[in-house]
């Protein structure tokens, strides 16, 4: 009877290890999903800025029209305007954009900080 008891607790012992092991398994899994989506976000960026520095013929002529032909946006609502964009879009991409949050892959479903976020 000491025998089974022993055999027992000793798989308990291992059932627990092996808990243990899933658990720091998923967090890997996790860091590794949500570095692998920023070197997604970050190789779309960089094909930008790669394919902007292969056409220096169509971003000169641009960069040169006057502000008063490109539209009324001056450069800070430009950038305003894009940074809001940039958030959104990564919100749209599963990542937090709260303060609480912020970069973290979202998991179960919306957030209600990063709602009040965008909505402001």
């Amino acid at each position: 009877m000491k025998d089974i008891f022993l055999r027992v607790d000793e798989l308990e012992s291992h059932i627990g290890n092996v808990h243990a092991d899933f658990g720091n398994l998923k967090l890997k899994i996790k860091e590794l999903l949500e570095e692998n989506q920023r070197l997604l976000i970050e190789n779309q960026q960089l094909r930008k800025v790669l394919k902007r520095e292969t056409e220096p013929a169509a971003a000169q002529d641009e960069a040169e029209e006057p502000a008063a032909v490109k539209g009324d946006k001056t450069p800070l609502a430009m950038a305003v305007g894009e940074g809001y964009d940039n958030l959104a879009r990564l919100y749209h991409e599963g990542f937090h954009i709260c303060n609480v949050y912020y970069g973290h892959l979202r998991m179960e479903g919306d957030c209600l900080f990063c709602l009040s976020f965008l909505s402001k």
